[in-house]
């Protein structure tokens, strides 16, 4: 879609507030693909995406912190 919003590792972090280390680490997992290279050859992710794999993560994050009763 031609309205779709692609951005870099960087940005990618900028937005869900973690590192890039993360991001990279969402791809590897599975829970985020690159759905293109920008001129320089740099990953380009999906907003959408993004946000999912934040989400994804988060949601088994507080899964595991939550305290036992």
């Amino acid at each position: 879609m031609e309205d779709e919003v692609w951005m870099t590792v960087k940005e990618a972090a900028f937005l869900a507030c973690v590192t890039v280390q993360t991001v990279y680490s969402w791809e590897r997992r599975g829970h985020l693909t690159v759905g293109g290279l920008d001129h320089r050859g740099q990953k380009l992710f999906r907003h959408l995406d993004v946000a999912r794999a934040e989400m994804a993560t988060r949601a088994k994050a507080q899964r595991v912190l939550v305290p036992a009763p």
